[in-house]
């Protein structure tokens, strides 16, 4: 076992002890990411008399079940069965004997209460661990006093403890209450790899049982008696803003209780990291029921008018604040894909330069330069955005679906004018996310209404509502240029990358450090779409377009494409270029070799429409091969199979259910996924005209495979995501002889082949 001090750094995760129910409860940080064994000058020298800042609990009962509380919200990665698992390990219990349950938000008791980034096994590791260690030697402590034997010969297994030589055991239960009287211990055994009994093995979500029956879980399944319904009316363009409402007719339908404006945040504000609001001033319908307040919504007069270009004063999480300019006008995706071309013709920031990229490019035998670009994209979660609020004068009480509920609850409390402490949020599971529920604009919106009303209201967008609404993933442009030498060694790589209102550009991530000259250039455009996270952020758009060039640039030079960039990854490894490649070369071409392997690259494969890629983000490492045909002018995908390191595998069924989705995922934005602008107005605004990927056009089969490790979790809900575009580029051009260049690609002038 591991050796560890539970004092250092331990008001982080261990706060403190205490009787609940005649049993033994700590309090632990599922999301404190301090390295075991480092130093903290502010370690507690004593426990606390009560609780404070802790982000869970873990409680064991005197019948010996164990309770774990997730303050995690829950979005479909699983943290709520793999998180307490990895607690459960350490304590060395049955599975089979743990409860799990979902915190409230409470940000007195815990912090970093959100999910985004796939870093939630990743953060939460050292601690979870240490938390169920901890809690098991003082077990171990209170038997060994009960039996008057020595700690050192006092073992643990599956919730029992034994006393080897005097042949007498007893269940954790029997010493829970003479535990929780014990002292936090200075230090913990924490268990080797290979003693793991619950870490590695597969077990079922908590809540699976409860999702396939219908159990209430998500947000749109609240009701509370005397809850009313509400929806809002945003402008139909981006560039408008409310101007007059003539609600003559629909006051008077039957079942409306009110309609009125309300402004979702102060003009003077200035706004936190996710407190992204496309628009500002919204007109709500209040009703008896869902129908009634739709056609109501129908039955309205709003005018809209075009606004004047501002300014919002912004502070990014964890960083400086700064002044973000929107722009007035109407935008078109015509006028977008002009002004990304202007932008890539001018002088832009250089991010990162190494060597002499213009001299090299000067004699370069053979020059291959691409541009690529991709569009704006939906969310399109498939619960649509909801909220509940119940909002009094001295206290506000809310539910629903967030990733970030603690952020949102200062957001809250600055808008409604109420102290934190006074506002509770219930967290429900979430019907979609990354990204896209990070942004509660609409929470604000319901607790507003509810505010107005004096009553409980449940806030539900309509479809329409969730896809016009913005908080996208950007429109983005990348233009790539190789430079060959006589052997067709890869001498000078440039890129030159931009977006609306951000850059993609990863400049310290693979190829560069590979290359002796590289160039990396970054430029924006400003718009007044409103934009946000989207799965793994930048990353879905740049892993597509440096994979589908290294690909082209591979058959350029005659080499086949994984050994190209595993010779590229060998230089990396061995001989860098630059001091702040921010990848693991050996790691990196692991997935490859894993890829090549499993997918029998290379072996028999000639009949086959093969593309690979491979790409880091989130800490992890991923790669794929595509294997592809073409019939009837379309792609079918036969087979994905995918490699992916992402450190120790604490629940090998849920990761490769994640896997899957994020492969699914990626392909159905790859072909399929566009939203385009006219005058302002998003041109689709349902599922009967925005193409969401069908279950027959998912690959036929997904295959999976894990890099053995002994490195700590990293991430894994958005590692597979992006280098799928890329797999599916290059599988496209062996199945039709051609380069694709503009996502979605099934709108990228397919040929017909046959």
């Amino acid at each position: 076992m591991t050796l560890t001090k539970t004092h250092i750094g331990r008001r982080a995760f261990l706060k403190n002890t205490s009787l609940a129910g005649g049993g033994l409860i700590i309090g632990f940080s599922f999301l404190n990411s301090c390295k075991l064994g480092s130093k903290n000058e502010m370690a507690a020298k004593e426990m606390p008399k009560e609780w404070f800042e802790v982000n869970g609990y873990l409680k064991i009962g005197e019948n010996g079940l164990v309770t774990i509380m997730s303050p995690n919200p829950e979005g479909g990665q699983n943290v709520k069965t793999s998180m307490p698992m990895i607690v459960a390990d350490e304590l060395d219990v049955n599975w089979e004997n743990v409860i799990v349950e979902q915190a409230p938000l409470n940000t007195e008791l815990y912090t970093r209460q959100f999910i985004g980034g796939s870093q939630a096994i990743r953060h939460g590791w050292p601690s979870l661990r240490m938390a169920g260690a901890s809690a098991r030697q003082m077990l171990i402590e209170a038997a060994a006093t009960q039996w008057e034997v020595p700690v050192d010969e006092v073992t643990t297994e599956a919730g029992m403890l034994h006393h080897t030589s005097s042949n007498r055991s007893m269940g954790y239960g029997d010493v829970a209450s003479a535990a929780a009287k014990l002292s936090i211990p200075e230090e913990v055994q924490l268990k080797e790899l290979k003693d793991f009994t619950i870490i590695g093995t597969s077990q079922k979500n908590v809540d699976g049982l409860k999702i396939v029956t219908g159990q209430p879980l998500f947000g749109m399944d609240t009701y509370e008696e005397g809850m009313l319904t509400a929806m809002i009316i945003h402008p139909p363009a981006f560039g408008m803003k409310l101007k007059s409402v003539d609600d003559t007719s629909a006051r008077n339908m039957p079942g409306i209780r009110d309609i009125f404006t309300i402004k979702v945040l102060e003009d003077d504000y200035v706004r936190q990291h996710f407190d992204t609001c496309t628009f500002l001033e919204v007109v709500a319908v209040v009703g008896n029921s869902t129908w009634e307040v739709m056609n109501a919504k129908k039955a309205l007069s709003v005018n809209w008018e075009p606004f004047k270009s501002y300014s919002e004063e912004r502070v990014p999480y964890g960083r400086s604040q700064y002044t973000l300019p929107i722009p007035a006008g109407l935008e078109n995706t015509s006028d977008h894909k002009v002004q990304m071309t202007e932008m890539a013709s001018k002088k832009a920031q250089v991010v990162r330069r190494d060597g002499n990229p213009e001299a090299a490019f000067s004699k370069a035998v053979k020059v291959i330069e691409s541009t690529y670009t991709g569009p704006f994209l939906a969310h399109n979660c498939m619960e649509p955005m909801n909220f509940f609020a119940h909002v009094k004068e001295d206290s506000a009480r809310l539910s629903g679906p967030l990733q970030k509920a603690e952020l949102t609850e200062h957001t809250l409390a600055a808008r409604l004018d109420l102290p934190v402490e006074k506002i509770d949020i219930q967290m429900t599971r979430l019907g979609g996310g990354y990204g896209r529920r990070s942004y509660a604009h609409w929470a604000v919106e319901s607790a507003l209404i509810s505010q107005k009303m004096r009553a409980p209201i449940k806030l539900v967008y309509t479809r329409e509502d969730d896809m016009t609404g913005g908080i996208y993933r950007p429109a983005y442009q990348a233009t790539y240029r190789a430079g060959l030498d006589a052997d067709n060694n890869l001498i000078a790589l440039h890129v030159n990358a931009g977006g609306i209102p951000e850059s993609p550009l990863y400049a310290n991530r693979f190829p560069a450090g590979a290359v002796d000259n590289y160039l990396a250039e970054s430029w924006t455009i400003d718009t007044n779409i409103t934009i946000g996270s989207f799965r793994a952020p930048r990353s879905n758009f740049i892993a597509c377009a440096e994979q589908s060039f290294l690909d082209e640039v591979a058959g350029e030079a005659g080499k086949d494409p994984i050994d190209f960039r595993l010779e590229l990854l060998d230089r990396a490894s061995k001989n860098p270029v630059g001091e702040n490649n921010d990848y693991e070369a050996d790691r990196y071409a692991g997935v490859l070799k894993l890829v090549m392997e499993k997918s029998n690259w290379g072996k028999g494969d000639e009949g086959l429409k093969r593309g690979v890629a491979a790409y880091y983000c989130h800490n992890s490492y991923a790669a794929q091969v595509v294997d592809m045909r073409w019939e009837e002018n379309k792609p079918i995908i036969d087979k994905v199979c995918c490699a992916i390191d992402c450190g120790i595998v604490v629940n090998p069924d849920a990761a490769t259910n994640l896997c899957e989705g994020g492969i699914v995922d990626g392909i159905g934005n790859a072909l399929y996924g566009e939203l385009t602008f006219k005058d302002g107005v998003p041109q689709k605004n349902n599922f009967d005209r925005y193409h969401m990927i069908r279950m027959g056009e998912a690959p036929r089969k997904i295959d999976v495979h894990f890099v053995e490790s002994k490195i700590d979790p990293t991430g894994l809900g958005e590692p597979t995501f992006p280098p799928v575009f890329a797999a599916v580029a290059n599988a496209l051009y062996k199945a039709t002889g051609r380069r694709y260049y503009h996502q979605p690609f099934i709108s990228d002038k397919p040929p017909v082949i046959g």
